[in-house]
């Protein structure tokens, strides 16, 4: 078999090129993809594309596809490309290689790329492992994700939810999931706190409370809290009662004072509004 290191440099036009039949990447940022194409009309491709020769003369990319594309928005005419003479399956395992370093794959598009070397290129479990640098237990557990109903890896997607939340799906029976999903997603749910919530869907009589997820208070809380103690003074005032308030800020803190004559505090008005002393 040949290798990576079997390689040249060569300068492209993009007819020449042509994504990978079983590129592992499926979706792209659009937004990224434009501050990429605006780097690469500055500063032009800094990184070669890995491409091989293929049997109808053009150039397969191996990695490089999403600066192929921006090169195609900024128009350039030449793309430098590295020529790598390897065969198929090395192309298949150094495409999955080249997106698992940059991050760039899904939890999903990962594990279908590895089904497809174990499928289609007909390498092992074991040989995938090895090739990729992962514990064969690592690679089953991506590969068991692909038992989740594709409309449910589709909204687990879009939520931006992790693979450990993906497998905690995998423990529930099938006709549960979409409605745990529900949950999750509604939630905001952490991974630890989703943990939780599958073992009581799992087992009803496990009264474990899930964690509520902490709520962080914007300014706007602090100004709804400071109008209502403002209406409640103006109660107290309206019905008679001496109540005064004061506000009082510094670089540290913001401190509201109110102050009410103690002799008011047993009086018949303040019993009405139930603020007298017990």
């Amino acid at each position: 078999m040949n290798t990576i290191t079997d390689k040249k440099l060569l300068m492209l036009k993009p007819s020449e090129l042509k994504v990978l039949e079983n590129q592992p990447r499926k979706t792209f940022d659009e937004y990224e993809l434009k501050l990429l194409a605006d780097s690469i009309a500055v500063n032009g491709i800094i990184q070669p594309l890995s491409v091989r020769k293929s049997l109808d003369g053009k150039y397969e990319i191996i990695a490089g596809e999403r600066r192929y594309r921006a090169a195609l928005m900024v128009g350039l005419r030449r793309i430098p490309c590295i020529l790598h003479k390897v065969d198929r399956q090395t192309v298949a395992v150094y495409s999955i290689v080249e997106n698992l370093q940059r991050s760039d794959l899904s939890v999903f598009e990962e594990a279908e790329a590895l089904e497809k070397l174990n499928t289609v290129y007909g390498m092992s479990q074991s040989e995938t492992a090895a090739k990729l640098g992962i514990a064969q237990s690592t690679l089953s557990n991506k590969l068991r994700l692909l038992k989740l109903e594709k409309p449910l890896r589709e909204r687990i997607e879009k939520a931006r939810l992790t693979e450990r939340h993906a497998r905690a799906l995998l423990r529930i029976e099938p006709s549960l999931r979409s409605q745990t999903l529900d949950y999750i997603i509604a939630n905001g749910l952490t991974v630890s706190q989703t943990e939780e919530y599958v073992e009581t869907v799992i087992n009803p009589k496990i009264k474990k409370e899930v964690t509520e997820p902490v709520r962080k208070y914007a300014i706007g809380d602090v100004r709804l809290f400071y109008n209502s103690l403002s209406k409640l003074v103006d109660t107290l005032q309206n019905a008679g009662v001496d109540a005064k308030t004061r506000k009082f800020e510094n670089d540290k803190y913001i401190e509201y004072k109110v102050r009410i004559k103690k002799e008011q505090m047993n009086s018949n008005k303040c019993k009405q509004l139930k603020i007298c002393q017990s």
